[in-house]
């Protein structure tokens, strides 16, 4: 997948500028494909090149101009063509899992660190896309929604992402566990025991 079809797809969401298209990625789109900012602009100045996207000027009088982009019929016929091309296989790189993976050896109070930060991030992503969820929903229950709803690509994209990041806790839970029984076995372990520490206080050791 390119950022190129996925800039396609959060404009079937209707006309856009730059700046909602980042609000759009940064809430819903970043738990399926990451771009900054400065990406998307680059990458919509190509697709109004390309005759895939259209832009139009708005006139502000407290505030610069803004561009709103669009979807055209060849944008459409791109990304519904691009729906029949079989997706490559997702390639997995977490840096977390790397440390994870060398934690016996390395700093393992640091590892547990990384492992309970990345659960927080996970709990803030969840709470993120539950108020998303809250919004598309507006007051109906799931089954009504997903069978009421003009589109429900979006809403299937955003279960995924939830469902990652439970994932990610209940890893996380079982990953902490297991790191902090091991220490409290070394600890238990690197402590005399009571007859030894009572002879070691009588000898003066």
């Amino acid at each position: 997948m390119s950022l190129k079809h996925a800039v396609l797809a959060a404009l079937l969401e209707g006309e856009a500028s730059g700046y909602d298209l980042a609000k759009i990625f940064d809430v819903s789109v970043a738990n399926f494909w990451a771009a900054t900012p400065q990406q998307l602009y680059r990458e919509l100045e190509k697709l109004a090149e390309a005759g895939l996207i259209t832009a139009r000027v708005v006139q502000q009088e407290r505030r610069p101009n803004k561009r709103m982009f669009s979807l055209t019929e060849p944008g459409m016929r791109d990304l519904a063509a691009y729906t029949s091309t079989p997706p490559r296989p997702s390639a997995v790189r977490d840096e977390l899992m790397v440390q994870v993976q060398a934690c016996d050896e390395g700093d393992t109070t640091s590892v547990r660190g990384f492992v309970a930060q990345r659960m927080e991030a996970s709990r803030a992503k969840l709470a993120r896309y539950d108020r998303l969820r809250e919004w598309m929903l507006a007051g109906r229950d799931e089954d009504t929604y997903l069978d009421e709803a003009e589109r429900v690509g979006p809403y299937l994209t955003l279960m995924r992402g939830r469902f990652f990041e439970e994932e990610n806790l209940r890893w996380g839970e079982r990953a902490l566990a297991v790191l902090d029984r091991r220490a409290a076995a070394r600890n238990a372990a690197s402590d005399p025991a009571p007859g030894e520490a009572a002879e070691a206080a009588a000898h003066g050791g």
